[in-house]
């Protein structure tokens, strides 16, 4: 498939969801048919009942509770048929490894977003039981929905309470222990200010990565379960990129590749800090020299 993130954009262009992706804004399009055809032809999504069939893997499930992965258990596609039937979320994970079309899809739109090569990409289906819903959370992932069957209300909004975290949070979860040294208190309930999408068959959402959102499946006009696709991309932060060519480096040096000795003994700890201060100062003296192009030279493709 090329020119996959056309498909799912159109009628934008790709200049135009630059600025929606920039700014963190979501961004919906409906009626797609024919650009996103290889999806809706595949024979494993003509209804959660083929998706069941088809499916060669174990399915998560939500549990009473939390609506939310967060809150889920790994189980059959035989007990996942009876759990869903009791108004229980289903997840079928990293679809794209049973499907060539899926994984096409995420390294063309991978491709297409300029993302780094270190970028994990998955896609996963949402079965969604009429009148039920997944709970207010926020991903470290950018996401790209697709909506196949049934209708689905999204409520997206603004994430006020920490930006670019690298870590998912769903409210009344407990939280992350590196995202809460660096964010405010997690609120209690979903933020206000929230935006509203319906998504019927052939709709789009570009959800972005951090923004508060909680969805629900229901229709005034149809009493019908959900199925859904999202294409889910973890791309590498300037943390992320800066480490990897950091430990590469490194590791050309024996000093740096000695075993990091005494540094819990009480009477040798300070021989310890005294190696390590060394090793801190030499590098302190390279890091000047660093350029981003030789950074990227590491980890991503030569153009």
């Amino acid at each position: 498939m090329e020119d996959a993130l056309n498909s799912l954009i159109t009628p934008n262009t790709k200049a135009e969801f630059l600025k929606y992706y920039r700014d963190n804004k979501p961004l919906v399009t409906h009626n797609l048919t024919g650009s996103v055809s290889e999806l809706t032809e595949l024979p494993f999504l003509n209804s959660i009942e083929d998706l069941l069939d088809f499916w060669p893997k174990s399915v998560d499930c939500y549990m009473p509770g939390i609506a939310d992965e967060v809150n889920s258990i790994t189980t059959t596609t035989k007990n996942a048929r009876e759990l869903f039937k009791e108004g229980r979320g289903l997840i079928f994970n990293d679809a794209d490894t049973e499907s060539q079309v899926l994984s096409q899809w995420i390294h063309e739109i991978i491709t297409e977003l300029g993302l780094s090569t270190l970028t994990y990409g998955r896609s996963l289906l949402y079965a969604i039981p009429k009148g039920f819903g997944t709970d207010p959370h926020f991903d470290q992932n950018i996401n790209f929905v697709y909506q196949i069957k049934g209708t689905k209300k999204w409520w997206v909004a603004t994430n006020n309470h920490v930006e670019n975290p690298m870590t998912r949070h769903t409210i009344g979860a407990e939280i992350d222990p590196e995202l809460a040294s660096y964010t405010k208190a997690m609120p209690d309930s979903f933020p206000s200010g929230a935006a509203e999408f319906t998504l019927r068959p052939g709709s789009f959402l570009f959800v972005p990565r951090g923004a508060w959102h909680t969805t629900e499946a229901s229709d005034e006009e149809a009493d019908e379960d959900t199925l859904s696709i999202s294409f889910t991309f973890t791309a590498p932060t300037w943390i992320d990129l800066l480490t990897a060519a950091l430990r590469g480096r490194l590791a050309q040096s024996s000093q740096w590749r000695e075993t990091a000795n005494f540094v819990n003994d009480k009477e040798l700890y300070p021989e310890a800090c005294e190696k390590f201060n060394s090793l801190i100062k030499e590098l302190a003296c390279d890091i000047p020299n660093w350029r981003a192009e030789d950074i990227l030279g590491v980890t991503e493709m030569k153009n």
